[in-house]
């Protein structure tokens, strides 16, 4: 199998891909299905590689001053920025705590909580996902107020998690019920974490891992020995100049490559390839190859290996 590269340039956008796309304040956010079938809950969802590899990868881009309303998953939901400034905030009514990341930081959110994001730079941002399982824990679980806004301006998610607009005259099939609204008492089983929890635990920034690359190795970043300790399905380490390396490398599992810093070349038998910020690139199981800058100066990039662990809770054995 060969490589499969995404570039940034040719991302293409999906802005009704959830509840909340005609929701003022979160109605100009664009959604990116990169990797994998992802959660979208619209049939207009573009996915630029369709392979399952046990994990998914998208983005989302948002104009300043726009959001991702409150929602959940149940398997992992990590973020890094690729470009501008954004709020993290999370619980029931999105006031349990809130973290602010800059460009390269990363976020493993934890699993069974309602959490959101939003644009606080000044000019158009892009933050890369990595989702836990093919499936992506079957959807997206949203906040009861986040449902009833929708319904105000039109949408209508169905229990299968489609949506229906109305204002193109769409309705649910006979048949079909609307997803229902989470119970007081199912709304109990979503924590409310403080901020030293989340983000002592489950943030890292940048400039702390490229300082941690000096010590000649890629920084495992999450994993059952990361710095974030986690089994998500999924390991993420951070490579930088200072621990790139020329030699050849093969891995069990799926390799996907998201440089945020710099140019790559990764080079196979097939021959050599250049990967800038915001580019995508799968390697399959089993392909040797070697990932080093292309050019001098600062360059990052994130590396995900699929495991043989299943998608599920956050881990904290």
């Amino acid at each position: 199998m060969s490589l499969k590269t995404v570039r940034y340039g040719e991302l293409v956008p999906c802005k009704t891909a959830f509840i909340d796309a005609h929701t003022p304040g979160s109605d100009r956010k664009e959604n990116f299905t990169i990797i994998g079938g992802g959660v979208s809950e619209s049939p207009d969802q573009h996915v630029h590689i369709t392979d399952a590899i046990g994990f998914n990868i998208g983005a989302a881009g948002q104009p300043p001053k726009c959001r991702n309303s409150l929602h959940s998953h149940r398997t992992a939901e990590v973020f890094f920025v690729l470009k501008g400034r954004w709020r993290f905030f999370w619980g029931r009514w999105g006031t349990a705590g809130e973290v602010v990341l800059e460009e390269g930081d990363i976020f493993n959110i934890p699993t069974g909580i309602f959490r959101g994001f939003e644009n606080v730079g000044t000019d158009y941002g892009m933050i890369m996902a990595i989702l836990g399982g093919d499936d992506a824990g079957g959807g997206v679980i949203w906040a009861p107020q986040v449902i009833e806004d929708a319904t105000d301006h039109g949408l209508i998610l169905s229990e299968q998690g489609k949506l229906y607009d109305s204002k193109k005259g769409e309705g649910l099939p006979e048949g079909v019920n609307p997803m229902p609204l989470l119970s007081d008492d199912e709304l109990k089983d979503f924590p409310e974490p403080t901020p030293l929890e989340v983000v002592g635990g489950y943030v890292r920034r940048y400039h702390d891992m490229m300082a941690l690359s000096g010590s000649g190795d890629p920084v495992k970043v999450i994993g059952e020995t990361g710095i974030i300790r986690d089994k998500p399905g999924f390991e993420v380490e951070f490579v930088s100049a200072n621990c790139a390396s020329d030699a050849s490398q093969t891995f069990a599992t799926a390799v996907v490559l998201m440089p945020v810093k710099g140019h790559w070349k990764v080079s196979t038998d097939d021959g050599d390839e250049i990967l800038a910020p915001g580019d995508t690139m799968l390697v399959p199981a089993n392909t040797s190859h070697s990932v080093i800058p292309s050019m001098s100066g600062e360059a990052a990039l994130y590396r995900v290996v699929g495991t043989n662990d299943p998608a599920g809770l956050t881990w904290t054995g």
